[in-house]
C-alpha cells in the first residue's frame, strides 16, 4: 500500500513539473499574456480541469517554483546559532548566496535565469500574485519569531521587513544585470547593497531617533 501511495504521489510530481515546463517554454517564447491556459492544457495533453488540479491560477504555472523557498527565512532564523541574532543570520545566509550567484538573490547571469526574471517583472498579473507567496513566507518567519517570545505584533513587523529586504535586493540586483552588467561586476555593490540593509535593520532604522513631541 505505502509503494502504490508513494508512486502515486510520483506521477504527480512529474505531471506538475510537466505542467510548469511546458506553461514557462510557451509563456518565454510568446509571451505571459499572449498564452492561454487552454493552450497550456492542449502542449501538456491534459484537460483544462486537471491542470486547474495541480494550479489554481495561470500565474501558479510560472510562480509555484518559489512555493520551494516560502520557508526559507524562517528555516534560516529558526536554525541559527544560540548567541546571533535573526537579522545577522539572514544577512550572512543571504551574503553566502551572493556568493555562490543563487538565482534567488537576483545575482546570476545565466541567460534561463534571467529569461525567467524578465517575465517575473515585466508582467503585472504574475507581480500581484506573488504577493500570495511573500505573505506565506511572512507568516512562517513570524511564527518563529513569536516562538522565539516576541510579541504577535513585534514578530510580524520584522518578518515583514526582513523578507521585504530579501526582495528589494533581489530585485536590484537584477536591475544591473538586465542593464547589462555581468553577475561578477555586480556582486561587489550587491554586497556592499546587502551590508547596507541589513545594517538598517539591525540598528532600528533610526539608531539616533529624537524623542517624538508631546502633544
Amino acid at each position: 500500500m505505502e509503494n502504490t501511495t508513494g508512486l502515486r504521489e510520483n506521477k504527480k510530481l512529474r505531471t506538475r513539473r510537466q505542467l510548469a515546463a511546458t506553461a514557462l517554454e510557451l509563456f518565454l517564447e510568446r509571451g505571459f499574456d499572449a498564452v492561454s491556459v487552454a493552450d497550456v492544457a492542449a502542449a501538456a495533453e491534459v484537460s483544462k480541469p486537471t491542470l486547474f488540479r495541480y494550479f489554481p491560477s495561470k500565474e501558479d504555472l510560472v510562480l509555484d517554483r518559489f512555493s520551494d523557498h516560502q520557508d526559507e527565512v524562517a528555516r534560516i532564523v529558526r536554525d541559527r546559532p544560540a548567541e546571533q541574532g535573526p537579522v545577522r543570520a539572514v544577512h550572512a545566509h543571504f551574503r553566502a548566496a551572493l556568493a555562490e550567484r543563487d538565482p534567488i538573490t537576483g545575482l546570476c547571469d545565466h541567460p534561463n535565469v534571467l529569461a525567467f526574471q524578465e517575465l517575473l517583472y515585466s508582467t503585472a498579473s504574475l507581480q500581484a500574485r506573488i504577493s500570495h507567496y511573500t505573505a506565506r513566507e511572512v507568516e512562517l518567519l513570524a511564527a518563529v519569531l513569536e516562538s522565539e517570545s516576541a510579541s504577535p505584533l513585534a514578530a510580524r513587523l520584522s518578518a515583514l521587513h526582513l523578507v521585504t529586504v530579501r526582495h528589494e535586493l533581489g530585485r536590484e540586483n537584477w536591475r544591473r544585470i538586465a542593464a547589462g552588467q555581468s553577475a561578477d561586476e555586480v556582486h561587489p555593490a550587491a554586497v556592499a547593497d546587502a551590508d547596507m540593509a541589513f545594517g538598517m535593520l539591525a540598528q532600528g532604522l533610526e539608531p539616533e531617533r529624537p524623542p517624538i513631541p508631546s502633544a
